[in-house]
């Protein structure tokens, strides 16, 4: 593979798990937090003894959101190995 191939191929997969983890946290944060609020609250689930939809808003956007830094680190470290551009 060529250096030019290479890098298009380096920045398509970063774009890619960019793309995907935006519309994860838009999912999270506008979809369940505000959106489905009304109708998650509606559901007999409650979590710390708040209803799901109040937890979805609060505690769940928040959660969701550390979970995708650390994936996208872990991820971007293994694709920097795999295209041999990793960092010490």
């Amino acid at each position: 593979m060529t250096l030019d191939k290479s890098a298009a191929a380096y920045w398509s997969a970063n774009l890619r798990i960019i793309a995907i983890c935006l519309v994860i946290w838009a999912l999270v944060s506008f979809g369940f937090a505000i959106l489905l609020r009304p109708l998650l609250a509606m559901l007999p689930i409650t979590i710390g003894g708040v209803d799901l939809g109040f937890w979805f808003a609060q505690q769940g956007s928040m959660i969701t959101f550390v979970i995708l830094i650390f994936y996208y680190t872990w991820y971007m470290n293994r694709l920097d190995r795999k295209f041999g551009v990793e960092e010490e």
